[in-house]
């Protein structure tokens, strides 16, 4: 099924999800949460286009945004496309060297096996992501890419940074694609550790996400 900015026709459609107060006060987490922000502000452009809503921060050495980025599969028509990638090489580009050992990459939903593994070829610092994809992450939820056989590269990974949001910014846009048919949303399921999670990412993982 082809995705085009009618979906939604504008992001003006759908808001952006409500962002909770933080839950603590360390400064750490609130860096995280600043630059998480920023990200689901790129995925809420994303999803107003067409694209399936994920956007990425990718913060430098220094601290500073070198790299940002959101989803364009539908329309660059490239099936590379995600905003994972696009951001690793526009960071590459900006510090002139493909090794991001010193980088943090944000991004609002865990990346998939193909983004995954630009992430360990990108010798990337830190990961941090929002919501978990039970139905293609390649993280922790269905793979672990970056601590399995196949990987060369070791790396510092965070999820669950405004997850909630990052979840109903997800539910939210597949819904709007899905509301003249009326057809529901996935149930949600119970994690191990309570966390509740949605697979958001039911057509994420077909051959047309």
């Amino acid at each position: 099924m082809a995705r085009s900015s009618s979906a939604l026709g504008s992001s003006a459609n759908w808001p952006l999800p409500a962002l909770p107060p933080p839950v603590l006060d360390s400064p750490e987490y609130l860096r995280h949460r600043q630059w998480m922000e920023q990200a689901i502000a790129l995925a809420h452009e994303a999803g107003g286009a067409g694209d399936v809503p994920v956007g990425a921060v990718l913060v430098g050495p220094t601290g500073e945004a070198i790299a940002t980025a959101q989803n364009r599969r539908e329309r660059d028509h490239d099936p590379t496309a995600h905003a994972e990638v696009l951001a690793l090489r526009q960071a590459g580009h900006a510090l002139q060297t493909w090794h991001l050992t010193e980088c943090t990459l944000y991004v609002t939903l865990e990346p998939c096996a193909m983004c995954a593994g630009a992430i360990i070829l990108a010798r990337l610092g830190t990961l941090v992501y929002g919501a978990d994809d039970p139905k293609a992450g390649a993280i922790s939820s269905v793979l672990n890419l970056p601590d399995s056989p196949a990987s060369n590269h070791r790396l510092t990974v965070i999820g669950g940074i405004l997850e909630a949001s990052c979840r109903h910014q997800l539910q939210t846009w597949f819904a709007a694609r899905r509301a003249p048919a009326a057809s529901p949303l996935s149930a949600p399921v119970q994690r191990h550790d309570n966390r509740e999670t949605v697979p958001v990412k039911d057509e994420i993982s077909k051959p047309d996400h």
